[in-house]
């Protein structure tokens, strides 16, 4: 076999080695998948509380598959939903939004919103999912009508928790709130919603899309049971590993071993260590639309069944 004849065959398979990877990341995309967490926060002798917990819906009109299995997620009939953000990726989502929430939008709801409610998306390098987050912010492109998706949700009773804090019960759970605006883009105004979380709550809740360290840090300090965020798409493209996957990036200061799933915050910190918290980062049901690729990273929703037991509290 002569050089040229050897380089056009290595050439080749790694072209067909390449379309292969693509068409997999492009399937594993809307493999949109239910994962059941439970976390030990609440009281002794509370009944548990389940948590649906959405985040990076990415949404445009077209995505009707999309659309057809969140609406599903209604049977669920979740005790609350949460919503961290990032739901818009097109002009015209916000009715295709609140219509696929459907009747999730009958049960107590609260929200964020993160960067991507608020600029349309733009062409990206795939290759930024697995690269460290260079500061480079995307708000060049033309708004989105978030003004009209907050006015949605909170018109369907959701709790809209950006930078500021609330008080909600659920059944029988009293929850103290708090939330933050997109930390990715500084919006957040941790002095709004900064003090000590309320005490006599049941479950002391904060939210934030970009689950940025200076964010979980006054959270946690202030005494907050949990935190949910989004964001990080779980890294997007992770690389099988022996066990589950790794992430390489977050597209925040996050560490990459947190990029999705229930971890603690500090991450070396105990269930009842001082100033630490539960933290649940959503890998989010989308992506980019013009970046509609996952790998070794399905996208989800996640059902968070809260239960009495080891708590996060001093």
């Amino acid at each position: 076999m002569g050089f040229g004849t050897a380089l056009l065959r290595t050439v080749g398979a790694g072209a067909a080695l390449g379309t292969a990877v693509t068409s997999y990341a492009l399937w594993e995309a809307r493999q949109y998948t239910l994962r059941h967490v439970d976390v030990r926060v609440l009281p002794a002798g509370m009944r548990p509380l389940r948590v649906l917990h959405l985040s990076d819906l990415h949404m445009t009109p077209g995505q009707a598959r999309k659309q057809e299995w969140l609406r599903a997620l209604a049977r669920l009939e979740p005790d609350l939903v949460v919503d961290t953000g990032d739901n818009l990726a097109h002009r015209a989502a916000v009715p295709v939004v609140l219509d696929s929430l459907g009747g999730l939008l009958e049960r107590p709801g609260v929200f964020v919103h993160g960067s991507n409610d608020y600029f349309e998306p733009g062409l990206r390098n795939p290759l930024g999912y697995v690269l460290p987050d260079n500061g480079k912010r995307h708000t060049s492109t033309p708004q989105l009508p978030w003004r009209e998706l907050s006015a949605g949700l909170t018109g369907a009773g959701w709790v809209d928790l950006t930078n500021r804090r609330d008080r909600l019960t659920v059944g029988e759970t009293v929850l103290a709130l708090a939330g933050v605006d997109d930390p990715h883009l500084a919006y957040d105004d941790l002095a709004a919603v900064a003090g000590p979380a309320d005490a006599t709550a049941d479950l002391r809740l904060a939210l934030a899309h970009a689950p940025y360290l200076r964010v979980l840090d006054r959270f946690a300090a202030d005494g907050y049971d949990a935190v949910l965020a989004g964001h990080t798409h779980g890294g997007q493209v992770r690389l099988p590993w022996p066990g589950d996957s790794r992430a390489y990036a977050t597209n925040c200061d996050l560490e990459p071993a947190r990029a999705r799933g229930l971890h603690r915050h500090p991450a070396d910190a105990r269930p009842g260590d001082p100033g630490s918290a539960w933290l649940h980062v959503s890998a989010g049901l989308g992506t980019n639309p013009y970046t509609r690729i996952r790998i070794a990273c399905r996208p989800e929703a996640t059902l968070l069944t809260l239960l009495p037991g080891a708590s996060s509290r001093a």
